[in-house]
């Protein structure tokens, strides 16, 4: 005998916009979704099982009276219109769980071993000028124009810039999906980037189904939340006049790190055209968006003229990005699982696994992995013995 279960509508409505299911997607995984809201039909147990795995959502919450407030776990600096963002989806919510379990593992990690903390957590306030920040995080990091001019890619330039910031002491993690769930794809028009700030384990996270430019550009801002100590959820969006002090700072200190003005303002030609933001673009590695912000800081644009500029390249990008994810494979999961995970935090779960530290069971779900054969293809790939 079938049991049936009674849900209310409120709470199979939350599931459904939780997972960002549209009425097309919703009647197509769901097909009794109006019967069961309409309260002509009841789902069986198995079918409310299936529901909530669809959509991602814990099952025993859509036995509740009312659905749930869910809320960001850090600050959400995020804004629509100087607005705050609408409820968190679960892609975003499950990533942010993800990456601080991984953080909690970590810092247990550097603690044990005996890994000095990163010199760059607090190392600076909103009232430190971010041109002196900026010019710190350059040197530092080696990323100075010459040498990322002599990069053969944006690619390239930006796993050097990974590299150089673990070096550092953060680890950075910058994945598409959730997890290793290729069937959640993150939505970089949610979320850019956020930062768990930690005095031992610090970690930042890039939506990787972003543009590499705009990640660049990201992953720097994020670094900054890091240098004021705080953690946060970041669009990293340079299309308004942001409100909030911190991320005003942020992007100050991105901007800089990544096209000083004083360096626009000699390479700057004056015409403001697809081929002269994609050269400067090349020139600096960063994106167009980037480029046409600091030519509106530079002066050499109106507030209402930039706003214009940038509402038509943010479309053309979107459109490029979205052609570009159409056209691109899942690569080789022993090359990117890494970048996913941060290069640091792989390789030190797999070393405290081999010594015996951490079990193989334990390092399965950090590294969101199943096979021991996955398991040994990935140490050979970081070079673990």
């Amino acid at each position: 005998m079938k049991v049936r279960v009674d849900v209310s509508a409120d709470l199979l409505h939350w599931a459904v916009d939780r997972a960002g299911w549209d009425p097309e997607t919703t009647a197509r995984r769901a097909p009794y979704f109006n019967e069961w809201k309409a309260g002509t039909k009841q789902p069986t147990l198995k079918q409310l099982q299936d529901f909530a795995s669809a959509t991602h959502a814990p099952f025993g919450m859509l036995f509740l009276t009312e659905p749930p407030i869910e809320e960001v776990p850090i600050p959400d600096m995020r804004t629509i219109g100087n607005k705050a963002v609408p409820r968190p989806s679960a892609d975003l919510l499950d990533t942010i769980y993800l990456c601080q379990a991984r953080q909690d593992w970590y810092r247990e990690y550097t603690a044990e071993n005996r890994i000095p903390p990163p010199e760059l957590v607090s190392s600076a306030s909103t009232r430190t000028p971010p041109k002196d920040v900026a010019g710190r995080l350059r040197d530092e990091l080696g990323f100075n124009l010459s040498e990322r001019s002599s990069s053969s890619n944006w690619e390239t330039a930006f796993r050097q810039l990974i590299d150089r910031i673990e070096e550092l002491g953060v680890l950075v993690m910058i994945n598409g999906v959730v997890g290793a769930n290729n069937f959640r794809t993150l939505n970089p028009e949610e979320f850019r980037g956020f930062a768990l700030t930690d005095t031992r384990a610090p970690l930042i996270f890039i939506n990787g189904a972003d543009t590499k430019a705009a990640q660049i550009f990201t992953i720097i801002h994020e670094l900054a939340h890091v240098c004021l100590g705080m953690s946060a959820l970041s669009d990293a969006t340079m299309a308004g006049q942001v409100g909030n002090d911190h991320e005003r700072w942020c992007n100050e200190v991105a901007a800089e790190v990544l096209l000083p003005l004083e360096s626009l303002r000699k390479d700057f030609k004056g015409a403001i055209t697809i081929s002269e933001l994609e050269r400067l673009a090349k020139l600096y590695r960063v994106s167009t968006l980037v480029v046409t912000k600091r030519i509106f800081d530079a002066g050499f644009l109106a507030w209402d003229e930039y706003q214009e500029t940038y509402r038509a390249e943010h479309a053309r990008v979107i459109g490029l990005l979205a052609a570009g994810r159409a056209r691109t494979s899942g690569g080789n999961f022993y090359y990117t699982q890494p970048i996913r995970l941060s290069h640091t935090f792989a390789k030190s779960v797999v070393a405290s696994t081999l010594e015996g530290s951490t079990t193989y069971r334990e390092a399965y779900r950090l590294l969101g992995i199943k096979k021991h054969s996955t398991f040994e293809n990935l140490a050979e790939e970081l070079e673990v013995a």
